[in-house]
């Protein structure tokens, strides 16, 4: 990884801000040990972790991920009801199973963002993701049709990833 001259000392300038402010705001001070002290945290800590940094890629587009969390929030709180209902129904109409959702995406970050997506919607749990990142494998708390569940995931939650991440 080569690092910008301009930034040897901070190689992450806003994590080394954000490490100042929120030292400060835990320590409820500002006193001038504890300025000292977090400036001190946040110029080593960034300086030794920035050898671990893995790059990601950027977010292209900011209005389809802000449409793409309110997407998600909605389906939490529809899937909350319909889970509930599945639950409190007789447990004999329960079809849980585990499906391999193909993966179109490549890089780490939408991946897990897709896995967790997954994870967050009430009735389905990302299970594993295959050690080539080609398969997504889901739980599922009632499984009625798999090619449609397949098409969902891959149509309402992958394919804006790959729009937001351009991948």
């Amino acid at each position: 990884m080569t690092t910008n001259p301009r930034f040897r000392l901070l190689p992450m300038p806003l994590h080394s801000l954000l490490l100042f402010i929120v030292w400060l705001l835990l320590n409820n001070t500002v006193a001038p040990g504890h300025l000292v002290l977090a400036a001190f945290l946040a110029i080593a800590i960034p300086l030794l972790t920035s050898g671990m940094h893995n790059p990601q890629p950027r977010i292209h587009k900011p209005l389809v991920t802000l449409r793409y969390i309110l997407m998600v929030i909605g389906d939490i709180i529809v899937a909350n009801f319909e889970v509930a209902v599945l639950v409190i129904g007789p447990s004999k109409k329960l079809q849980p199973a585990f499906v391999a959702i193909p993966l179109d995406i490549e890089h780490a970050l939408p991946i897990t963002i897709l896995a967790s997506t997954v994870s967050l919607t009430p009735g389905t749990v990302s299970a594993e993701i295959s050690e080539d990142k080609k398969w997504l494998y889901v739980h599922v708390l009632n499984l009625t049709n798999e090619e449609e569940l397949i098409a969902l995931i891959k149509h309402r939650y992958e394919r804006p990833l790959r729009e937001i991440f351009k991948c």
